[in-house]
């Protein structure tokens, strides 16, 4: 079982997407997508007299951004930064409490939210995409409590970003570790 942690603001987790399916497409492992959620990206408007930390935020971030950007480029993909950046959380929840495969419903949101800038916590939003997806809309609204306890629980694993892949009781942090992982299904399966 492989338990990938994501979040739709967070720009490494959309990244990671499309590598993600194809690691899982190839091996056929099974799969238990999570929510869980991350800092919001921003980039600091820059300041007359921003201090030395400051400043090294603010260019620390843009360089994050357009780093972001030149592998989504690379990989053919869109992605937009917009200002200010949206909320998540009303689809992190609906993702808590998806009954099925959730797959197409996460597509959808990554889509909506990088590239056509949608408010992923505004719950009117979500449930056009969970309607979009033939999924069911009643309910996901209340699922906010069970959100907050696997974000509670992925902290106490010790996740502390998105993505994040859990495979053999062992904790990835990062997409850079897609290789690794499907080294470690393959010894599995070898088994």
């Amino acid at each position: 079982m492989l338990t990938i942690f994501i979040d739709f603001k967070s720009p490494a987790s959309y990244l990671a997407l499309e590598p993600t399916i194809a690691l899982i497409e190839e091996t056929g492992v099974e799969t238990k997508w999570l929510p869980f959620s991350t800092r919001p990206f921003n980039i600091p408007p820059e300041k007359s007299d921003e201090t030395v930390g400051e400043r090294h935020r603010r260019v620390r971030a843009r360089a994050q951004r357009d780093t972001h950007l030149f592998y989504a480029k690379a990989l053919g993909r869109e992605m937009r930064f917009p200002d200010p950046m949206p909320g998540s959380e009303a689809a992190l929840a609906a993702l808590a409490a998806y009954d099925g495969n959730p797959l197409e419903f996460i597509q959808a949101a990554f889509a909506a939210y990088w590239v056509r800038g949608a408010d992923l916590d505004d719950e009117a939003v979500v449930s056009a995409l969970l309607a979009e997806v033939g999924a069911d809309t009643a309910g996901f609204a209340k699922a906010r409590e069970k959100l907050a306890a696997i974000q509670s629980a992925a902290m106490e694993s010790g996740v502390i970003d998105a993505p994040a892949y859990v495979i053999d009781e062992q904790l990835f942090v990062g997409r850079e570790h897609l290789p690794w992982i499907g080294e470690i299904i393959a010894a599995n399966r070898a088994r």
